[in-house]
């Protein structure tokens, strides 16, 4: 009950998955933990569709990280270019389909 502004808002869950994601650096744990979620009726299908979309671009945390690890700070050269790359991608791609979580719920529900 208290959780169901958060739930409802596929936006909240799109960001709340993606910090999740950067801090324990695992999209396949957020995803676990989305997928169990619904298993079990606690999180509706449009909020898990938005939380997916956000694991998939706090995943890119990851490769500036790794970045930062080559360059001794912020990454420099290809390091950074594909870090860019990366992560504009997966951004676009999540902003482009989190608007229409509602009508990929119901599609993926026929299943």
């Amino acid at each position: 009950e208290q959780l169901e502004w958060f739930l409802g808002n596929p936006y909240w869950m799109f960001l709340g998955a993606m910090i999740c994601t950067i801090l324990w650096q695992s999209s396949s744990l957020t995803t676990t933990a989305i997928i169990g979620l619904v298993a079990s009726g606690s999180l509706p299908l449009p909020a898990a569709i938005a939380a997916i979309l956000g694991a998939n671009v706090g995943t890119t945390g990851t490769i500036w990280i790794a970045g930062m690890l080559v360059s001794d700070g912020f990454p420099q050269g290809i390091t950074k270019q594909v870090a860019l790359v990366h992560t504009g991608v997966n951004t676009v791609m999540a902003i482009s389909l989190l608007p229409f979580v509602q009508y990929i719920s119901k599609i993926v529900s026929k299943f």
